[in-house]
């Protein structure tokens, strides 16, 4: 980073909070599954711990209240015996009352006999009262005195059985007091390790597992907080870094090593970045930067110092090197809200995708009128369809010797009622993510073969996606095609792609055969642009290479331009297959490919693609001009 970078006065994040959160999120790295267990367990043991309390805080009352209420039925039980024992003492005295006051002693037997009476302990007849705690009812004679005391010992017998059982009751209270606030006080354990635990699922939902960085939704969380604390001079910028290759660091490291550089690349991130940038990781090779600065900052210098970080070797069992492309927005300069925000951004990182390892791109207003043109296409292709406004435009193919038109390529081409034409490399790659392909191809098949029955003598040529070859219906939609037009199949040829064949080789040689087994030819298409091996040539049924116009290009303006073409030219004739040139478009050109030996040549010099009827003039110009070894280039009313 430049030194007026780094001083640049940056704004702190939304308050220290954000700060405090941000900086300690990427330390608290730990595994989800064993936070879930932990957090399952904890609410176990709390959820466990309140039932404990609650039965032992029951157990306790009800002991309590059980004891409480025995004492009291006890007590009542003594006091009826009492009541029980004075009424039976009253009426012995009242059937006895003339043995008393003749004489101060009682019979002793009778004494007994009123004691057994009326269940008294330890009865006496006494003519003074005595100072005991003895039980004493008055005694009076016949003519109404007192003749003495009855006195006897006050027992308690549910009382004293109760009494005998409360070191039980108590002890058992005090046991359950006691489990009860040991349980209490795992309860409280419980409940902070729950509400830990709880926490750290919070966290969790918040960062990425792997890095420890706000994961895609807290990142974007944050990002709403930054826009809306920014100040008027400043700007949020919105950044997003993809690395390149990591298909390759994978298959050479494993998972679990792609892993350890995706840690290691997380780290050097937030090394690189300033204090105030929050590092988000928001795809599996994808990562986030936020900022809040003075507008004045050079966010390209930041950018470019955090790839290069990126870029430095990385230690492991080998040593690893990875790099990395950036796209960034900024707010408000190009947007004000966070969904624009991020889309714009993503935007850039796709531009700069595009353009290659290491570049950084900013938001600009042409990137997002391709995408804009890009929803238009996606909206309006499927109507076109169906509205039948998609048509063929056909190129001829000449014989490199005698000049004479011996096919055409047919080329989809759409016109829009509004926009007028839009190329095929535009509305393509859109059909292909919008899984048009299938229609498409079958479309460009059927009406090609249908118009290859106005020309009689020559072949047709026409492309197949890569997304058609993989598919094993295109032979039975090759099948059909031809059953329906009636067209030879010897007339008809495939054009194929290098890069189709190195997907799935064993299969993609079956395919070529089975279409062999129809009739029709198979070529390859933009020879020596893509992979070139050789070893294809070999393994594949072939019969016929097209050079890539990039080699048409160096003839006159490189030395080895020529060398290469024969070379190909040699190994083409050498395996069995025609050799066709397109992007031939002067008579240098021409001639030079011709004293190399191609077979068949392709490309402006001799015809611009055009609707079928004017293929239909250029024939019948040709059969005029039979005479002349070559096709002269046609009007510029045909080639336009």
């Amino acid at each position: 980073m430049s030194g007026e970078a780094k001083t640049t006065k940056t704004r702190s994040l939304p308050g220290r909070q954000l700060l405090a959160w941000a900086g300690g999120l990427f330390g608290a790295r730990r595994q989800s599954d064993a936070a879930g267990v932990s957090r399952a367990r904890a609410r176990r043991t709390f959820s466990a711990s309140r039932v404990i309390v609650l039965l032992a805080l029951l157990a306790t009352g009800a002991t309590l209240i059980s004891a409480g209420a025995g004492y009291g039925l006890a007590q009542q039980s003594d006091e009826r015996l009492w009541s029980e024992q004075r009424g039976a003492l009253r009426n012995a005295v009242a059937e006895f009352r003339n043995l008393f006051g003749q004489t101060r002693e009682v019979d002793p037997r009778f004494v007994r006999m009123v004691e057994q009476s009326a269940r008294l302990q330890g009865l006496k007849f006494e003519i003074e009262p005595s100072a005991s705690e003895r039980e004493m009812q008055p005694v009076l004679d016949a003519q109404g005195r007192i003749a003495g005391f009855f006195t006897w010992e006050k027992t308690r017998p549910m009382a004293m059985a109760m009494d005998r059982l409360m070191p039980f009751v108590v002890g058992l209270a005090i046991v359950l007091i006691g489990f009860a606030g040991f349980s209490l006080t795992q309860l409280r354990r419980a409940g902070r390790d729950l509400a830990l635990s709880e926490e750290q699922a919070r966290r969790a939902a918040d960062e990425d597992k792997l890095t420890g960085l706000p994961n895609h939704a807290k990142t974007l969380e944050l990002l709403d907080l930054f826009l809306a604390e920014h100040a008027g001079h400043e700007a949020t910028t919105f950044a997003l870094i993809e690395l390149d290759g990591m298909e390759d660091v994978t298959a050479h490291l494993g998972v679990l090593g792609s892993d350890e550089l995706i840690v290691a690349v997380a780290e050097r991130l937030r090394e690189a970045v300033p204090p105030d940038a929050v590092v988000g990781r928001v795809g599996s090779d994808e990562f986030a930067v936020m900022l809040t600065a003075d507008a004045t900052v050079d966010i390209e210098a930041m950018l470019r110092a955090v790839l290069d970080s990126v870029a430095r070797p990385h230690w492991f069992d080998t040593v690893v090197r990875v790099s990395a492309h950036a796209g960034f927005a900024q707010a408000p300069r190009h947007a004000t809200t966070r969904g624009e925000l991020t889309r714009r951004a993503e935007l850039a990182l796709r531009a700069a995708d595009k353009k290659g390892t290491g570049s950084i791109v900013a938001f600009d207003t042409a990137i997002d009128t391709v995408s804009n043109d890009q929803k238009f296409i996606h909206r309006e292709l499927p109507r076109a369809l169906s509205a039948n406004e998609l048509e063929l435009h056909y190129q001829p193919i000449i014989a490199a010797h005698g000049g004479r038109i011996v096919g055409v390529e047919a080329l989809l081409r759409w016109t829009h009622p509004t926009r007028g034409p839009i190329g095929p490399a535009v509305f393509i790659p859109v059909a292909e993510q919008m899984g048009l392909m299938d229609t498409l191809g079958a479309f460009v098949l059927r009406r090609a073969l249908h118009e290859a029955k106005r020309w009689p003598d020559l072949y047709i040529a026409v492309n197949l996606s890569p997304l058609q070859v993989r598919d094993r219906t295109i032979v039975d939609l090759v099948r059909s095609a031809l059953e329906e037009s009636g067209v030879a199949p010897s007339r008809l040829m495939l054009e194929i792609t290098e890069g189709v064949l190195i997907d799935n080789p064993e299969e993609m040689v079956k395919r070529i055969e089975d279409l062999h087994d129809l009739g029709v030819r198979v070529a390859l298409d933009d020879f020596g642009s893509g992979y070139s091996n050789l070893s294809y040539l070999q393994r594949f049924p072939l019969d016929k290479l097209k050079i890539d116009r990039s080699f048409v290009v160096a003839l006159g303006t490189s030395a080895n331009g020529g060398v290469i073409i024969q070379a190909i030219v040699a190994l083409g004739r050498a395996l069995g297959l025609s050799v066709l040139v397109e992007g031939v478009e002067t008579e240098q050109q021409r001639v030079l490919l011709r004293l190399a030996g191609c077979d068949e040549m392709q490309g402006f010099l001799f015809a611009r693609p055009a609707p079928a009827a004017t293929i239909d003039r250029l024939l019948s110009q040709q059969k005029q001009n039979t005479g002349a070894k070559t096709l002269a280039p046609p009007p510029a009313t045909l080639t336009a």
